[in-house]
């Protein structure tokens, strides 16, 4: 019996995707963690990696087949006798093995980056070939979407060679350098030059490229660095292009020339006189930053988003507060805030109005049964949404040890993935920025978003007489394709009730 490839998990809610290309045919070598195809999904395109090394005996789903997760791609056998299964290795880490003797390499992988996270950039190394390295001691560090990931050493010896140099995008599974445990076969200068060796390239006449389809993430990597196909050298089959190879061409080009790559906004630049311009700083987007400008902007495009406003007086939270501070931090050991009262009037308004914490899945409405609150906290390298998972089954105390601990691990950098996914709602605090009214842009595929704001004293009419409290705008920012209004403008009402007269949460009104 061969081994099979199965379809591998797609992300959060995704369950189907389509076959965009196969890299090998029936027939063809492969080594284990060789990429054999692509898949498609409508949010990511996903690799599919040889689980073992052998022969690619049969190809089960073609290019174009819609297949669900764990579903058979195709088969892959064993090498024949004599063969050897993998195909020949071309970067120096090989050589430097094969010319080693009893020299043992080791390989040091880029690690699982999390759910629906497919790929990083190489930020940082620590580390120089040749330098002596400790097991587990920090070689690199990786940036993705979402959090900063760190590589140690698999094992203790000399670091043999880089393969990977910085601010190239890695995809997880994907080789990064080589550790020699004894110190031999060490490269004599660093390979992180190597993109240097495209500034040759244009000197080889480039074969005529035959009539294929590059790879889908190619075709998108290229798209976003304004690349033609005709300026990049395809190293798959067929001389198809893969991602890796528009990495290269980018490097390469950026190390030859260093030029300023045509920027592609909405609306093109207004130039800059030269005084002006030289007191201009251009920096590089952060992959944070980058993601958060895409998700904010699919957010505009996709959902029918409206908001809706109410105010709520605070009276009776900052004096059940006020009343009950000191003895709640004294027997739970975290001080008592707002946002625990926040978070259980939404628990309580989500329960009567559901769709405001489900989500749109396809033609499909799921709704959830649970609460998983996200809690959106500003760091130095931008604005990112911890959740706080069951908050609807959590106490007070429960809820703002939870923030606490979510929010010191947000401003340090060392937030997980885990902890950033899943949320069903989200709660945004700019009140604690200073300002006094905004409207909260959803976080997809959530349906809805509350946003606080600062809390001020303002005259209010109460029985005919006009009185001073303290008042708070809130504004629920919502997907009308899901929320009608009426169902926004009740969970708005049933938020400003339950704070206004925090009782009723204790109560279940």
């Amino acid at each position: 019996m061969g081994t099979e490839v199965r379809v591998p998990t797609l992300g959060e809610s995704v369950s189907e995707a389509t076959v965009a290309t196969w890299f090998k045919k029936p027939g063809d070598r492969v080594a284990a963690d060789e990429m054999l195809c692509e898949l498609e999904t409508d949010k990511v395109t996903v690799e599919v990696h040889a689980p073992v090394a052998g022969r690619l005996v049969e190809i089960v789903a073609p290019e174009g087949t819609t297949v669900a997760v764990s579903a058979l791609l195709a088969q892959i056998g064993a090498a024949e006798a004599g063969e050897d299964p993998a195909p020949e290795k071309t970067h120096a880490g090989a050589e430097a093995k094969a010319g080693a003797g009893e020299s043992k390499m080791i390989d040091v992988m880029v690690p699982a980056l999390g759910e629906s996270v497919s790929e990083a950039t190489v930020s940082t190394w620590f580390k120089k070939p040749g330098d002596t390295v400790a097991q587990d001691e920090m070689l690199c560090e990786l940036e993705t979407d979402k959090v900063s990931v760190e590589v140690p050493a698999p094992a203790a010896g000399v670091l043999a060679e880089i393969l990977v140099t910085e601010g190239t995008t890695v995809a997880a599974g994907s080789k990064l350098a080589l550790i020699s445990s004894d110190g031999q076969g060490v490269a004599a200068a660093p390979k992180a030059e190597t993109p240097k060796k495209t500034e040759a390239a244009p000197a080889q006449e480039p074969a005529p490229k035959k009539d294929v389809e590059d790879a889908p993430s190619a075709r998108k990597a290229m798209a976003e660095a304004g690349l033609s196909p005709d300026a990049v050298q395809g190293t798959g089959r067929d001389g198809r292009i893969m991602k890796d190879d528009v990495a290269r061409a980018v490097s390469g080009a950026s190390q030859a020339a260093a030029p300023t790559p045509a920027p592609q906004p909405a609306l093109p630049r207004q130039p800059v006189p030269a005084d002006d311009a030289a007191r201009e700083e251009r920096v590089k987007m952060t992959r944070l930053r980058q993601t958060i400008a895409r998700r904010l902007k699919e957010a505009q495009n996709t959902a029918a988003m409206l908001t809706t406003y109410n105010e709520v007086d605070m009276s009776g939270v900052m004096g059940l507060r006020n009343e009950y501070k000191d003895a709640f931090e004294k027997k739970h050991g975290t001080k008592m805030g707002f946002m625990s009262f926040f978070v259980k009037a939404c628990c309580h308004a989500l329960k009567e109005v559901p769709e405001v914490n489900a989500e749109i899945d396809g033609t499909d409405i799921v709704y959830k049964n649970y609460v998983h609150m996200g809690v959106a906290v500003g760091t130095p390298s931008g604005l990112v949404v911890p959740v706080v998972r069951d908050a609807d089954q959590m106490g007070f105390a429960q809820i703002e040890k939870k923030i606490a601990e979510l929010g010191l691990r947000a401003r340090d950098g060392k937030l997980s993935m885990a902890e950033m996914q899943g949320g069903s709602f989200t709660i945004s605090n700019g009140g604690v920025y200073g300002s006094l009214m905004s409207s909260p842009i959803l976080n997809p595929p959530q349906s809805g978003i509350l946003g606080m704001h600062k809390i001020q004293e303002r005259p209010v009419v109460e029985k005919g007489q006009i009185v001073i409290r303290p008042m708070m705008y809130l504004a629920l920012s919502y997907d009308h394709r899901i929320v009608d209004g009426k169902g926004a403008v009740t969970f708005l009402v049933r938020v400003k009730e339950a704070l206004e007269d925090p009782r009723r949460l204790l109560l279940d009104l």
